[in-house]
């Protein structure tokens, strides 16, 4: 893979890094992580369908995600804390029952490629290794090629429009 996931997890703390660069510029990369329509079509693995129940991306508005499989259901939600366009995102993020951690997103402008650098961080290192055993790191990774998808198909109806 040209653009491998970076995870990182020290051993003790209650953080987890997470670092990956896109073909495509910062701008459009933004816009996949802030557009409602966008975020249901790269969360997590293909498996799941994915429903954008809320997504209101300004500080104090509050998202909600619903994924299925058959009869299985995942809920995420939180709250942005931090928007500052193409520099910046940062949300509380919800799982299920696991208590909420606050992730940061960085965007880097790379020129025609874009480097997200994120941090969540957990309420004990004891949560964040148990978020890394319920397979977090591997439906990351695949949310990840589901952008670097999504984001061709983005910049195809940029151009085209």
């Amino acid at each position: 893979m040209a653009n491998p996931l970076r995870v990182t997890a020290p051993a003790g703390e209650p953080t987890l890094g997470m670092v990956r660069e896109f073909e495509a510029p910062r701008r459009l990369v933004w816009e996949a992580f802030t557009r409602a329509e966008h975020m249901a079509r790269r969360w997590g693995p293909r498996k799941y369908s994915s429903e954008v129940k809320e997504y209101d991306v300004r500080p104090g508005g509050r998202w909600r995600l619903v994924q299925t499989h058959g009869a299985e259901r995942h809920e995420f939600s939180g709250e942005f804390r931090i928007v500052e366009a193409l520099v910046i995102l940062a949300w509380t993020f919800g799982y299920m029952n696991y208590p909420p951690l606050l992730e940061t997103m960085k965007f880097e402008d790379l020129g025609e490629r874009t480097r997200v650098v994120g941090k969540g961080v957990f309420p004990s290192a004891a949560e964040r290794d148990g978020m890394i055993a319920s397979g977090m790191e591997s439906g990351k990774r695949e949310s990840y090629e589901r952008l670097d998808d999504l984001l061709v198909g983005i910049a195809a109806s940029s151009i085209a429009g």
